[in-house]
C-alpha cells in the first residue's frame, strides 16, 4: 500500500473542527486514531459514569476504524489516559471485551484531560491486514 496517499477520516465531533484535527489519520497501512474521549458525537453529550464513557470511546473508535477499513483485531498499540488513577480499574472488562484477543501494546497515563467530564481519553494506532488478534503468535526477529 505505498501508493496509497494520507487521507483524514472525520468523526464528526465539533472539537475537530474547532481545534484543527482528525480522529484518525490513514497513512499508507498504518492507521493512528486521535484521544478520543466518552462523548457521543451526535449529541454532544457525555455520561457522568466513567464505564459508560469508556464504552463510548470504543464505540468512536470503531467507528473511526471502521471508515479506515480495519477493527479492533488490527489495533497494535493503544494509549489509556485518565485524571484518576482509581477509575482505570472499573474499565478494564470493558477494555478487555475489545482488545482481551488482539494484545496490543499498551499503556495507561494518569494525566489532566481537556473537559473536567471528561474521565477517560482513548488512542490507537493499528495497522491495516495485519492479522492481528491471534493469541500467542510470535513472529521471527
Amino acid at each position: 500500500m505505498s501508493g496509497t496517499r494520507r487521507r483524514a477520516v472525520l468523526g464528526g465531533s465539533e472539537f475537530e473542527e474547532r481545534i484543527g484535527y482528525a480522529r484518525a489519520v490513514v497513512d499508507g497501512d498504518r492507521v493512528y486514531v486521535s484521544g478520543t474521549t466518552g462523548f457521543d458525537y451526535a449529541t454532544m453529550t457525555i455520561s457522568d459514569d466513567v464505564v459508560e464513557q469508556a464504552e463510548q470511546c470504543l464505540r468512536n473508535i470503531s467507528a473511526a476504524l471502521r471508515e479506515a477499513g480495519c477493527t479492533f483485531a488490527d489495533v497494535v498499540r493503544v494509549r489509556y489516559l485518565l485524571p484518576e488513577r482509581e477509575d482505570f480499574e472499573p474499565c478494564r472488562p470493558v477494555l478487555r471485551r475489545h482488545f482481551g484477543e488482539v494484545r496490543p501494546a499498551a499503556t495507561m497515563l494518569v494525566c489532566g484531560l481537556a473537559d473536567p467530564r471528561m474521565r477517560i481519553e482513548i488512542e490507537a494506532d493499528a495497522r491495516r491486514g495485519s492479522g492481528a488478534g491471534v493469541p500467542g503468535r510470535r513472529t521471527a526477529d
